[in-house]
C-alpha cells in the first residue's frame, strides 16, 4: 500500500476507534444513571424515607455500589450512623368531602407536622372576601370551632387574619389549606392540630362536610446513616475533593402512595456514583483524594450533612472543595450554582470551562442559600457549591417525580462539565 494512503487509512481507523470509545463511554454514563434512578425511585425503596425502612434500603444499595466500584472505606466503614426524630404516616389515610373520597397525593396531602386526628365535621370557609367584611368576619370568629374544620383559600398572599386561621388561632378540630400544587415535606416535630392541604380543583367551591382519619407515628430516634467512600490520591492523599448528594426522599404517606424522588435526588445519587466509577478507573487516578458522601436526612432539615460536619471522618481543613449535586435530571436550561457569588473565582472557572466546551446551555450564578447539604460545609468555612439543573419537568416533592418521566437529557454533558471542573480542582 502506498505510504500516504496507508497513513490516511491509519488515521481513519484511529479516529473511528476513538469515536467508538467515546460513544461507549457516553452510553455507559447514561445507562448507569438510568439504572440507578430507576432502582432508587422504584416502589421497592418506599420513597427512601422513614416508613418501611426506605432510607436504609437505599443506603444499603449505595453501599453495595460503592463496594462494586472498589471505593475504600474509612475506619468507621462505609456507614456513619446517626439518629433524629421524625414524624411519619405509615397507616391508611382517609379524607372525604361531601361523600367524595379524595385520593392521597393526587387530591390531598397531610402537612408533615400533623398529629393523629379524625372525625366527621361541618366545614367553614374563610377567604379574603370574608375578611374584607368586618361584620361577617367577626360573626364568623365567634363560632365554636372545636368540632369544625375550616378551609382557607391559601394563595400565598392572604391577609394576616387568614394566616392566623391557618395557624389554627381559632382552635378548630383541623384546618384545610387549598393549594394550586401539593408539596409534601418531612418534619421533626408535631403540631397540636391537623392541617390537610387539598388541591383547589379537587373539591367543590362550597363544601359542607368532611370525614377524615389521620394516624401519625412519631419516631423520637429514627436510626439512619450517611454512606461514605473514597479514592486515595496518588500525590496528595491527605487533601480531598468531596462530591456529595443526598439519597433520602419523603417516603410514604399512608400505605397507598409513595414519593419516588427521581429528580430529587435519585438523579444526584446517580451522578455521585458515576463520578465514583470515573475516579476509580486507573486512567483517571486523582492526585488529591476524592471522597463521595451520600447523605441521609436532607429532606428533614440537612441532618446528615450537619452531623457529618460536626463529626467528620477526616479533618474539614483538608477539604479543598465540596461539590453538592441535587436535582440533576434535566438541564435543558443549564444549571444554577448556589454559592457562586460567594466563591467567585471557582464559579468563573466553572463558567469558563463550560463556555470553552459548550457542555450545557448556561451556568447561572446564585448567592448563599441553606437549601441543600453544601450549606453545612460552607458554614464551617469549607468552600462548597451546590449545583442543580434547570428546565423540563416541574415535578417536585410530589408523586409525579417519577423515573419514567425524568429525561436525564443533559446528564452526560453535566457529567463532562463536573469532571472537567474536577480536573481543575485537582491542580
Amino acid at each position: 500500500m502506498h505510504a500516504k494512503l496507508f497513513f490516511t487509512v491509519f488515521l481513519y481507523f484511529l479516529f473511528s476507534c476513538n469515536l467508538f470509545s467515546q460513544e461507549i463511554k457516553k452510553g455507559e454514563v447514561y445507562s448507569y444513571a438510568r439504572k440507578i434512578v430507576d432502582t432508587m425511585a422504584s416502589e421497592s425503596m418506599h420513597g427512601r424515607g422513614y416508613v418501611n425502612g426506605g432510607d436504609s434500603i437505599a443506603a444499603n444499595f449505595i453501599r453495595e455500589e460503592f463496594m462494586k466500584i472498589g471505593l475504600r472505606s474509612f475506619e468507621t466503614g462505609y456507614y456513619q450512623k446517626l439518629s433524629f426524630p421524625v414524624n411519619t404516616y405509615p397507616n391508611t389515610i382517609l379524607v372525604q368531602i361531601d361523600g367524595k373520597q379524595l385520593v392521597p397525593g393526587k387530591d390531598f396531602i397531610i402537612y408533615a407536622h400533623s398529629p393523629s386526628s379524625s372525625g366527621t365535621c361541618k366545614i367553614g370557609l374563610a377567604d379574603d372576601l370574608l375578611t374584607k367584611t368586618p361584620r361577617k368576619f367577626n360573626k364568623f370568629l365567634k363560632q365554636d370551632f372545636r368540632n369544625k374544620v375550616v378551609i382557607v383559600n391559601d394563595t400565598g398572599k392572604q391577609t394576616k387574619e387568614l394566616n392566623n386561621i391557618l395557624g389554627n388561632g381559632i382552635k378548630a378540630k383541623a384546618i384545610i389549606s387549598l393549594k394550586d400544587k401539593l408539596t409534601f415535606t418531612a418534619a421533626q416535630t408535631t403540631n397540636d392540630y391537623a392541617l390537610i392541604e387539598i388541591l383547589r380543583t379537587s373539591i367543590d367551591k362550597n363544601p359542607k362536610q368532611i370525614t377524615f382519619d389521620i394516624k401519625n407515628k412519631f419516631i423520637p430516634n429514627h436510626s439512619t446513616q450517611n454512606v461514605i467512600g473514597y479514592v486515595q490520591g496518588s500525590v496528595f492523599p491527605d487533601s480531598f475533593i468531596v462530591y456529595t448528594a443526598h439519597y433520602d426522599h419523603l417516603g410514604q404517606m399512608g400505605q397507598e402512595i409513595f414519593f419516588p424522588g427521581a429528580n430529587d435526588n435519585a438523579s444526584g445519587s446517580a451522578m455521585l456514583l458515576n463520578l465514583a466509577r470515573y475516579y476509580s478507573m486507573p486512567e483517571h487516578k486523582p492526585k488529591c483524594s476524592v471522597a463521595f458522601i451520600a447523605f441521609c436526612g436532607e429532606e428533614a432539615g440537612l441532618l446528615g450533612s450537619k452531623y457529618y460536619t460536626e463529626h467528620p471522618v477526616f479533618p474539614l481543613k483538608n477539604i479543598k472543595f465540596v461539590l453538592n449535586m441535587d436535582i440533576m435530571g434535566t438541564g435543558e436550561d443549564g444549571i444554577t450554582v448556589v454559592n457562586g457569588s460567594v466563591f467567585k473565582n471557582e464559579f468563573d472557572k466553572l463558567k469558563e470551562i463550560n463556555t470553552q466546551n459548550n457542555f450545557i446551555k448556561d451556568v447561572k450564578i446564585r448567592g448563599k442559600a441553606a437549601n441543600s447539604d453544601h450549606y453545612c460545609f460552607s458554614e464551617k468555612g469549607v468552600k462548597a457549591f451546590f449545583i442543580y439543573s434547570m428546565g423540563g419537568i416541574k415535578a417536585y416533592h410530589d408523586i409525579y417525580d417519577r423515573a419514567e418521566t425524568l429525561p436525564l437529557n443533559e446528564f452526560e454533558n453535566l457529567f463532562k462539565l463536573i469532571t472537567a471542573f474536577g480536573d481543575y480542582l485537582q491542580q
